[in-house]
């Protein structure tokens, strides 16, 4: 290396050096330490998830195993984990999409129409808000039974097709955009939906994917109303999957092996998703990125 070249690196690492001051250092070193305690769980999964019964339950290795591809095929393929993953993507994108396109409705209702109680209205709707899940699953229950939905895709996605988060995020950025925008496609006699269609969702695309995010990662992991409402196997979803591994005990054992590769592949479509529209999602809670 020239001495030139030295120099040129000392001078940045000093720079560097000179910025960071004793609080930055000790907030970094925090969240270093936050995110290592998060990961290492997940470290320790995908490592068991390679390994062999006889080394999991005797914890003599914690180095990656030999077995990755035989306890992945095992999972994806023995224990239908890929009907499972199946469903689940269907559902997540069924929730998704029919959550955006009532909530749009609804916050388009609340922001831009006059009528009677509308804000009795909305807070009606936030007040949904305050009523714990597993609260509303008895009488959900008798509703889909009565319908006749029970253990089918209807009845996992239509009770979770309405959010009052999602309007109450919607209606807040709607509010902020120019009365000038509205008050020129009202001159230009565009009606609501198109309104809606051609000025709202393209001015919205970043909030809209933020939002589909937290939707998706949201109906992903849904466990308890699956098991009330699911019974057959071809309709089940992954997270009640993993509660099926952990029901097959061989020779007295736990298969943890074959538990850790169906927790790990059941994470990697919300990772995904996280990874592809991340800086959607943190400008949808105004996080800004340096």
């Amino acid at each position: 290396m020239s001495t030139k070249t030295q120099s040129t690196t000392q001078s940045r690492f000093e720079s560097v050096v000179d910025g960071l001051t004793l609080e930055s250092a000790i907030v970094h070193l925090i969240l270093g330490v936050s995110v290592f305690v998060m990961a290492f769980p997940i470290l320790i999964a995908a490592i068991v998830s390679t390994q062999s019964v006889g080394i999991v339950s005797s914890f003599s290795d914690l180095l990656p195993g030999s077995h990755l591809v035989e306890n992945y095929r095992t999972v994806m393929v023995d224990y239908n984990f890929g009907i499972y993953m199946v469903n689940s993507f269907v559902m997540s994108i069924i929730i998704v999409v029919g959550k955006l396109a009532i909530s749009l409705l609804a916050a388009l209702a609340i922001v831009y129409y006059r009528f009677r109680f509308k804000n009795l209205m909305f807070m009606l709707i936030l007040f949904t808000l305050m009523l714990p899940v597993p609260v509303r699953f008895v009488p959900l229950f008798n509703i889909v039974t009565d319908l006749g939905w029970y253990d089918s895709m209807l009845a996992l996605t239509i009770p979770y097709l309405a959010s009052a988060t999602t309007v109450f995020l919607l209606r807040q950025h709607f509010y902020s955009i120019p009365e000038s925008i509205v008050e020129q496609a009202k001159l230009d006699g565009i009606g609501p939906l198109k309104f809606l269609a051609y000025v709202l969702i393209p001015m919205s695309k970043g909030m809209l994917a933020g939002v589909s995010v937290i939707m998706f990662i949201y109906a992903w992991n849904q466990y308890l109303w699956p098991l009330v409402i699911i019974n057959s196997q071809s309709q089940q979803v992954t997270q009640v999957g993993i509660t099926l591994l952990r029901g097959d005990i061989q020779a007295g054992e736990l298969q943890w092996a074959i538990v850790m590769a169906g927790a790990i592949i059941t994470l990697v479509p919300p990772l995904l998703a996280l990874l592809l529209f991340r800086k959607p999602l943190l400008e949808t809670f105004g996080v800004q990125q340096k």
